[in-house]
C-alpha cells in the first residue's frame, strides 16, 4: 500500500498531545485519529486505539512489520513538521 495523502487535521500546543493527523492509502482507504504525542525525549506516533474492558488499550489499526511502521511515521512526521513550519510562518506574517 502507498501513503497516497496526509492531512494535519489539528495541531495543539498545549498538554502532550501536538497534532491529529489522517493518512490515506492508495487513495482508497483513510485511517482517522492517529495522534502526533511528545514522549519524553522524542515525538512518537499512537495509532488509534479502543479501552478494553480491563482498562487497557488496544489499537484498532496498526503496522505490521518495523518498515511499514517506520514508513508511515517517518511520512507522518515530515507532514506534520511541514504543518508548523506553516503555522508559525503565517503566525510570523501577523
Amino acid at each position: 500500500m502507498n501513503i497516497t495523502d496526509i492531512r494535519v487535521r489539528r495541531l495543539m500546543q498545549d498538554g502532550r498531545l501536538r497534532a491529529v493527523v489522517s493518512v490515506t492509502f492508495d487513495n482508497e482507504i483513510a485511517v482517522h485519529d492517529i495522534k502526533v504525542i511528545e514522549g519524553p525525549e522524542r515525538l512518537f506516533v499512537a495509532m488509534p486505539s479502543r479501552r478494553e474492558e480491563n482498562g487497557s488499550f488496544r489499537d484498532i489499526i496498526h503496522p505490521i512489520s518495523a518498515q511499514a511502521r517506520k514508513e508511515l511515521e517517518d511520512a507522518i512526521f515530515e507532514a506534520y513538521n511541514s504543518e508548523v513550519s506553516n503555522h508559525e510562518v503565517s503566525d510570523n506574517q501577523e
